[in-house]
């Protein structure tokens, strides 16, 4: 595998980090700008907001811009943010900030992925894309409690600042190890660009990671409560439950490219839906032993986190072959639905949790994968993947 992925996974592991370690760090930063908590909670509601919107548009209007300058532009950009971060004397300020962060964070995860698998050859792709995507989940089991704990130990502003180092860090990797790479030769018209969400190709797709990670985080988002109020767990159980879910995150990011590789993404999909499915329906039973609970968290995560590498590598091939010129759009409308789909999945598991059980979200995240198992039965997978676009001409994209 080519070095430059790894770089890639380097920058994947910061944007992770920064994107998800804010809520550990919301007492403290409310503390210091004198709000309440649920208002620092803004911070990563915008941030998800501001990637579902921002990174459609933006993509659109670079997409003729050289792809090895724009990642790097985009990483310089993502560093300079968390640096400022830090050092905000308010929390408007911050929240500006991190909008704009986000923004970056989607247009570079949305291209990033398209690079990668320009990178190899057509049958190692989904490898790419799973190695860079494993960025994100690492930063889930290691950077996102490092960071934690570092905020508690001295400020909530140094993990910004460490961030910044790690973007700095990914960005001399990419300087040094990514050769010149042109313009996808896109059209100026961010019209023609947005077209794709017309797609009947390519819509599906997006449908599928948005009711794929909305299944998993309309249960995610509360595993907190359901592990302290159903499973009886401490806080330092907690912390050993999210962990485990993160590694087996780590091995189905890793396992689903591999997957989607050999055996295609149709097959992959429905091995990862119905998976999701029944590891999340046996949080039912499971939820009640402490043992059994911690299985089930790592056999859960290996199945939710399988999905977003296989649906970013088949959107990029689909796209290849449907709309060429706007591959890194498609890529980053891709990122967008599962940002989407993440904030759709919190709200409606949210709601479920009115007057019931926290184990009611299972329910919820159970309803969202089998929707998604009849997307992937109504696709056309044959049809959009009957062209894949090979290696030569991946890097006239």
């Amino acid at each position: 595998m080519p070095a430059a992925v790894f770089s890639l996974a380097i920058a994947a592991f910061a944007i992770g980090t920064t994107e998800f370690v804010i809520v550990g760090l919301f007492p403290d930063i409310a503390k210091t700008f004198g709000i309440s908590v649920p208002t620092a909670g803004l911070l990563v509601s915008f941030y998800a907001l501001a990637i579902t919107v921002g990174t459609p548009l933006v993509s659109a209007v670079t997409a003729r811009l050289p792809r090895r300058a724009l990642l790097l532009s985009l990483m310089t950009l993502f560093t300079l943010c968390n640096f400022a971060a830090g050092l905000s004397g308010s929390f408007a300020t911050l929240l500006a900030v991190r909008i704009v962060m986000a923004v970056a964070h989607g247009v570079f995860f949305g291209l990033g992925t398209t690079v990668a698998m320009s990178l190899v050859s057509t049958e190692k792709s989904g490898r790419a894309v799973a190695i860079m995507v494993s960025g994100l989940t690492v930063a889930m089991v290691t950077g996102v409690p490092g960071g934690t704990w570092i905020g508690e130990l001295m400020s909530w502003r140094v993990p910004f600042f460490v961030v910044a180092a790690m973007g700095a860090l990914a960005t001399a990797g990419l300087w040094r190890l990514l050769t010149s790479l042109p313009s996808q030769h896109g059209s100026g018209n961010i019209l023609s660009q947005l077209a794709l969400l017309k797609s009947n190709a390519l819509m599906p797709l997006y449908l599928m990671a948005a009711v794929g990670l909305g299944a998993t985080f309309a249960v995610f988002t509360f595993l907190s409560p359901l592990l302290t109020r159903i499973t009886g767990l401490s806080s330092e159980g907690v912390t050993l439950g999210l962990m485990t879910f993160g590694l087996g995150s780590v091995v189905g990011t890793i396992g689903g490219g591999r997957l989607s590789d050999r055996y295609g993404p149709k097959f992959s999909m429905n091995i990862a839906l119905t998976g999701l499915a029944m590891s999340m329906a046996a949080l039912l039973v499971s939820a009640h032993q402490p043992a059994l609970v911690m299985v089930n968290l790592f056999v859960w995560g290996t199945f939710a986190f399988a999905i977003p590498p296989i649906l970013q590598a088949t959107v990029v091939r689909v796209a290849q072959r449907v709309a060429p010129r706007a591959v890194g759009t498609a890529a980053g409308l891709n990122v967008a639905a599962f940002n989407l789909g993440i904030a759709g999945g919190s709200f409606l598991g949210g709601r479920a949790l009115t007057g019931e059980s926290v184990l009611a979200t299972v329910y919820v995240g159970v309803a969202l994968s089998i929707i998604g198992l009849v997307v992937v039965a109504m696709y056309r997978w044959s049809d959009r993947l009957s062209a894949v676009t090979p290696r030569h001409a991946l890097r006239k994209l």
